[in-house]
């Protein structure tokens, strides 16, 4: 197909306004993501509450797990852990791990889920009162109990699903496959058009490192993945745009006027399907971002937790924010200097307010 001339400008405006749509519903802000990113650390809160917030009217911090049971997701591996919705989620299924269980393993797991069958939800430790499964080395380096790893693994291969979550830990239960009776590549190009409507418009490179990363939901058809790569880039809308391919979905045109720019500041998570991609992220904006939680105190350069700070379609600086005793502390740094109009001032009291509200610290 011919390619469309795009400028940077209109692409920057594209990403901003598609990713940020008009906040909705929390099912359907689920739907239209089709997943969200988790992570475990509060700074000053979870990834998955920071991302829905600008997506979801009236969110509050923990509304995503507090509602998990009655929502149609499921913890899971889609290109990371997180939330993914349901009907993805049974895509991926029955999922062969790359590591495969010795037959001792297989005789445990087996065991365990006649025990989950059973039981019908089973806390982690109700497994371990059960199970004489001793401990093991887990990833890095400390021990766990077996148990435990166990059941992560059985999670992963679709044998359990996670129910809800009590104080941060996964219960389970026996996990029903439900075959979509779609072929390997059909559901590789469902998989792959999930990507693409999230993190659009993507530089061709990045749909390569995210379709790399698909190996981890669907190990199963590793295979598939240079093809279905392929078919991708055929049927794609793209264009070159200052020495690179971009993508974007079917349907969609990035130089539309309907992507305006809005005078608001909105601080956005690590992991937040706007800010994700690092490169895109250097292209558009013009400045490294790095995620620092896990570098060394010594050498960071922006903080602990620092989260992009987007000013209409611009990403000026960044902040990273506090909540102690119950009192919102933001720092804030710029790539340059602080805009001088009396617009952007407001709209970061604005921003300011809407997290203390959103973290629960203030009433509305």
């Amino acid at each position: 197909m011919s390619l469309p001339v795009l400028t940077l400008d209109q692409l920057r405006r594209y990403a901003v306004a598609r990713s940020l749509f008009a906040p909705t519903t929390l099912p359907k802000a689920l739907q239209r993501l089709g997943f969200v990113q988790a992570d475990p650390l509060r700074a000053p809160a979870r990834a998955q509450d920071l991302t829905l917030r600008h997506r979801v009217a009236g969110y509050r911090v923990g509304d995503l797990e507090s509602r998990y049971p009655r929502l149609p997701i499921e913890e899971d591996f889609f290109v990371n852990y997180g939330f993914v919705r349901r009907d993805l989620h049974h895509l991926m299924h029955p999922r062969t791990a790359r590591i495969m269980w010795s037959a001792a393993r297989m005789k445990q797991a087996h065991e365990v889920l006649a025990f989950v069958r059973e039981a019908g939800v089973v806390r982690p430790t109700q497994v371990d009162a059960h199970f004489d499964h001793g401990r093991v080395v887990n990833w890095f380096g400390g021990n766990s109990k077996a148990s435990t790893q166990l059941l992560e693994g059985m999670h992963y291969r679709g044998l359990l699903r996670v129910v809800r979550r009590e104080g941060g830990q996964r219960l389970y239960a026996v996990r029903e496959h439900e075959p979509s009776g779609l072929n390997p590549d059909a559901i590789m190009d469902t998989l792959v058009d999930v990507i693409v409507a999230k993190y659009a418009p993507l530089p061709a490179a990045s749909l390569g490192q995210l379709v790399g990363l698909l190996a981890g939901g669907v190990p199963q058809w590793r295979q598939h993945r240079q093809a279905m790569l392929e078919r991708a880039r055929q049927r794609l809308p793209s264009a070159w745009v200052d020495g690179t391919t971009w993508l974007w979905p079917e349907g969609e045109n990035p130089a539309s006027h309907r992507h305006g720019v809005s005078d608001q500041v909105r601080l956005l998570a690590p992991f937040d399907p706007v800010v994700w991609d690092r490169r895109r992220f250097e292209q558009l904006w013009g400045w490294a971002y790095r995620f620092e939680a896990y570098t060394p105190a010594a050498k960071r350069v922006r903080g602990h937790y620092a989260m992009p700070l987007l000013w209409r379609d611009q990403i000026i600086g960044w902040a990273n924010v506090n909540a102690r005793s119950g009192v919102l502390t933001p720092e804030i740094g710029y790539v340059t200097a602080a805009p001088k109009d009396k617009a952007f001032a407001v709209a970061l009291d604005d921003e300011l307010h809407r997290m203390a509200v959103f973290l629960k610290l203030i009433e509305v």
